[in-house]
């Protein structure tokens, strides 16, 4: 197990530039995931750690030895680096069983003999497949081969643990399930992880930290709660979960809060976390699942509506629905309940509005 310290990490080719001013640390034991959309710069950051791709600037340092650094000249190959490696592509020689293919890893390592064998029936116990050592890889579902790419990475105990997009080509229940024992694996073995995906479940679920990326730069980073209910720019809020985003105008301010005004007569209240101008556009989210379908004959709140529900879309063990308000549409989830086409009192609550600057 090793900390990782990433400084000012920087690449480039030619005039185009893939990675900007990249700085994180990761504690040791921590599970940390790099999250973005394609092109963003993630696996150009965990090559780079890995050892695969040479930055162009900055340092890397993991559990106390320098891997790379540009001021210094410093750059080790990554067969020295003791580093774990695990990408879509499972890489399993097929025409080698289970245990073969792990103990292969280990005799690149000149680990033979006893350890040898005891270290592969280990891993293979780890991930639930050591009654698979005599199969070969194409006898295996495809759960089953990720399971073994894992275990032939963790067989040399590396003192970190990269993996990219590792459930993509799972199937969607399959990769539901394969996260649950993922994230159980990596608590049980303590292991240091630096995780990529593209995939803000997988985040979510995963992860005791998020770094979301974009264009090469690190936009936000913090725990997936925070991430997710606290996003820092549009974004983020919109590539983290679903969110319902419109433009607004700033036409009052009242009790610390800001009366904004939608279209032409539909007025909401918010609380930036900012000072806005009289006048100025902002932008304005709140996420389906915040929005309240209000019954009985409460009283009145700020940013109650009367609306017509004018779409419905059954998910199972939600509902799906729409509306328009301000001119601009909406989408809100709640209990099955609401029918097409019926009007209904909507509740948007002040706190559950995010604001954003509308040139953020």
């Amino acid at each position: 197990m090793a900390d990782v310290v990433v400084q000012n990490l920087g690449r480039r080719i030619g005039n185009l530039e893939i990675l900007k001013d990249v700085s994180f640390t990761v504690a040791e034991g921590e599970f940390l995931t790099l999250l973005g959309p394609s092109g963003c710069g993630k696996s150009t950051t965990l090559n780079a750690l890995a050892g695969l791709d040479r930055p162009s600037a900055g340092r890397i340092v993991v559990g106390g030895e320098t891997f790379y650094d540009e001021a210094r000249g410093i750059f080790v190959d990554a067969r020295y680096r003791n580093l774990g490696l695990m990408f879509q592509s499972y890489a399993l020689w097929p025409h080698m069983t289970v245990a073969q293919n792990l103990d292969f890893t280990l005799e690149i390592r000149k680990l033979r003999g006893a350890e040898a064998r005891k270290r592969v029936m280990e891993s293979l116990e780890l991930v639930d497949m050591a009654q698979y050592a005599g199969r070969y890889p194409g006898e295996l579902s495809g759960g089953q081969q990720q399971r073994v790419a894992l275990a032939r990475t963790l067989v040399y105990q590396p003192k970190l643990l990269l993996l990219d997009e590792p459930l993509s080509n799972l199937d969607a229940k399959l990769r539901d399930r394969a996260r649950d024992w993922l994230r159980d694996l990596q608590r049980r073995t303590g292991v240091t992880t630096i995780y990529v995906t593209h995939d803000q479940t997988e985040a979510l679920s995963l992860s005791d930290r998020i770094i979301v990326m974009n264009q090469g730069r690190i936009v936000q980073h913090g725990t997936p709660t925070t991430i997710y209910e606290t996003p820092g720019s549009m974004f983020v809020a919109d590539f983290v979960g679903a969110s319902n985003a419109f433009e607004a105008e700033v036409v009052g301010f009242e009790e610390g809060t800001a009366r904004l005004r939608l279209g032409e007569d539909t007025h909401i209240l918010v609380r930036p976390e900012f000072t806005p101008e009289l006048g100025e556009r902002l932008t304005v989210t709140i996420r389906p699942e915040r929005i309240e379908a209000v019954t009985g004959d409460s009283a009145a709140e700020p940013n109650d509506f009367s609306v017509l529900v004018d779409a419905t879309s059954y998910q199972g063990a939600r509902t799906v629905y729409g509306f328009a308000l301000g001119g601009q549409r909406v989408r809100f989830e709640a209990a099955a309940g609401l029918d097409s086409d019926t009007t209904a009192r909507i509740r948007l609550p002040v706190e559950a509005i995010r604001v954003y600057r509308a040139d953020a």
